[in-house]
């Protein structure tokens, strides 16, 4: 295998490595650093196994990524046991396959489609500008001389984003409701319980397991009554996903049932905040230890105005590359997995039903062969060539690309947009000039692995700015 060029040298497979648990725990640690080395010292393709999933081909290059995302839909299926099912539930769309992936599917995504999505614009803004205020209680207004953990401040936005946008909240009572429930429900998930099948087993309520599953059980208790609650109401006309589902219906008339939709519902609540949350963090993280690409990004926020629409603010190109830019060096979900029904050869391996493949996104978004300097956090790449879906895919690819990927753009881009026009912040030190946090697993998504914290240092406005 040449690695440089990515391009086949040998017929031999490649073989899966034996020390499992090490690799595992390595993986588990750096998926980036992890996967950089398995093909240093391997080529494309590998194997990589986990404990009580067994194995899966992992590719890096556009020609892998081609062939895994242009597999015919009928032989792939998500792999099972699958490390996040606990989470989001065996009816869940992520976990979907055949028939039912494309009968809810096509239930889901007229939800996500642009009107729908501009419609969010207002409520993004308005969420990040109730965080920098302070408003909520226990909140701290971004004020010079204060200190924001920039983690909990995102998570903490995106939220209350989903909320409104699911579920039409905007009562504080009934968010702190699910903000707690939603907490407890993420933290109980702990990173053994998601890669070691095995400790998922009872102990008369001690257990690790145990705790996750009562975590779940409360906050499944506050959708189910939501979803209780909105069933009463004739003639709803609300303009939240949960009121669109509710009167939403598969093509042979039927309506999805109450426990399916929880699962869905959860996993928009899972999936629809913690993926943006880190995305929003590592942008303003590589912005401000790159003030060239910072001004350049105030200027162009400056030339729109104060008052521009969130429309207007997503369309904008800078911002554009900026948001793309970081999700190229952080995909929020670094791989994508499929698992076969038919034999199938990916980069010359033949493999058979049963056998799972994959996408290794960072090595995919850090090809030499694409991606000049592909380190660097440089924006203007994505202003000089368009990158295909086979060189660049945050959202993963193919059929079961991520059904919720319009909306995460587009918050990304407002919430960054607002942060960056109304405050002037700063790196400590340490995080300023040193290297970039490792990107560890965090239930649904990977991100830093601490808090990046940031000091405001004056509010742009009253520079005049």
């Amino acid at each position: 295998m040449d690695v440089c060029t990515g391009e086949s040298t040998t017929l031999a497979a490649p073989r899966a490595p034996r020390l499992v648990v090490l690799h595992a725990l390595a993986a588990g640690l750096d998926f980036d650093r992890y996967f950089r080395w398995r093909r240093t010292r391997e080529g494309d393709p590998f194997f990589v196994r986990f404990p009580g999933f067994g194995s899966a081909l992992f590719t890096g290059t556009v020609e892998g990524a081609r062939e895994i995302f242009r597999a015919p839909p009928d032989a792939l299926e998500p792999p099972r046991p699958n490390p996040i099912e606990p989470l989001v539930g065996t009816a869940a769309l992520i976990l979907a396959a055949g028939e039912r992936h494309r009968r809810d599917r096509a239930l889901l995504a007229p939800a996500f489609h642009g009107a729908r999505i501009r419609a969010y614009g207002t409520i993004i803004r308005d969420s990040v500008l109730r965080e920098m205020s302070g408003a909520e209680p226990g909140g701290r207004a971004w004020r010079p001389g204060v200190r924001i953990d920039s983690r909990a401040a995102a998570r903490a936005i995106t939220l209350r984003v989903i909320l409104a946008a699911v579920f039409g909240v905007d009562s504080y009572e009934r968010r702190a409701e699910y903000t707690w429930a939603v907490g407890e429900f993420l933290t109980a998930f702990s990173g053994p319980l998601m890669l070691m099948p095995s400790l998922r087993h009872g102990m008369f309520g001690a257990a690790p397991w145990d705790r996750f599953v009562a975590a779940r059980a409360r906050l499944d208790r506050l959708i189910l009554d939501d979803i209780a609650r909105r069933r009463t109401i004739v003639g709803d006309q609300a303009t939240d996903i949960l009121g669109m589902l509710l009167s939403t219906r598969y093509d042979d008339g039927t309506a999805i049932t109450d426990d399916e939709l929880c699962e869905q519902l959860r996993t928009l609540l899972v999936a629809g905040h913690e993926t943006t949350a880190t995305s929003l963090v590592w942008a303003l993280f590589h912005l401000h230890r790159e003030p060239g690409t910072l001004a350049r990004l105030r200027a162009e926020l400056r030339a729109a105005g104060p008052e521009a629409d969130p429309a207007e603010l997503a369309r904008l190109p800078y911002l554009d590359a900026v948001c793309h830019e970081t999700l190229r060096l952080h995909p929020a979900v670094p791989i994508v997995l499929r698992r076969l029904t038919t034999p199938y050869p990916v980069r010359g391996v033949a493999l058979a039903a049963g056998d799972t493949m994959g996408v290794a996104v960072p090595l995919l978004h850090t090809d030499p062969r694409v991606w000049p300097q592909p380190e660097r956090f440089r924006p203007e790449r994505f202003l000089e060539r368009r990158y295909g879906p086979f060189e660049f895919a945050p959202f993963g690819g193919g059929h079961r690309r991520c059904v919720g990927a319009a909306l995460a753009d587009y918050e990304l881009r407002i919430a960054l947009a607002t942060i960056v026009n109304r405050v002037r912040l700063r790196l400590p030190p340490r995080y300023a000039n040193g290297r970039a946090p490792m990107s560890v697993p965090h239930n649904i998504a990977t991100g830093p692995h601490r808090p990046i914290p940031f000091d405001v240092v004056s509010d742009l406005r009253h520079e005049g700015v």
